[in-house]
């Protein structure tokens, strides 16, 4: 099962649209304030759609919380400043997979701290980044693929 950390989301129809691919594909959901928003916020559940009950959502008030709960686990930083590519590297099931806030990213200091373990989903130089909601799509889908989708339904019905 993968774990999404979002280190101070500020958008909540980022969050709801995460919180729906956590439905989707059975990972935890890590949330850690400072939130952008409250829980209670309509964007946020509207976002989420009736998914809310599917989804293992565990909330810290901060990165040191976190971090404590979480010490020694496989973690990658999602990072426009990293020079390894997201595929680049081997995920396994109980991978973290953890992104910053919309308009910061991660701080550098957390980043310096685990610089090895620092990803980026490639992009033209023209481009700040991609949207948070996406991001995070792209890279649990390419650790599923990895891990061969276990536990999803991979096949549809024979008709439509």
């Amino acid at each position: 099962m993968l774990n999404i950390v979002l280190v101070e989301p500020e958008i909540p129809q980022n969050t709801g649209n995460i919180a729906r691919t956590c439905a989707a594909t059975n990972s935890v959901l890590h949330l850690v304030g400072p939130l952008g928003f409250s829980l209670e916020d309509k964007y946020l559940k509207r976002a989420g759609l009736d998914y809310w009950h599917l989804v293992d959502i565990k909330y810290y008030e901060n990165y040191a919380e976190f971090e404590e709960k979480n010490h020694g686990t496989d973690k990658y930083f999602l990072t426009t400043k990293a020079k390894k590519c997201y595929t680049d590297v081997t995920y396994g099931p109980n991978s973290y997979l953890v992104f910053g806030k919309e308009t910061a990213g991660l701080p550098m200091q957390l980043l310096q701290a685990n610089w090895e373990r620092c990803v980026r989903i490639p992009m033209s130089d023209e481009a700040r980044s991609l949207n948070l909601s996406n991001s995070v799509a792209i890279v649990v889908y390419e650790a599923l693929r990895q891990l061969k989708f276990e536990g999803l339904k991979i096949i549809g019905p024979s008709k439509a």
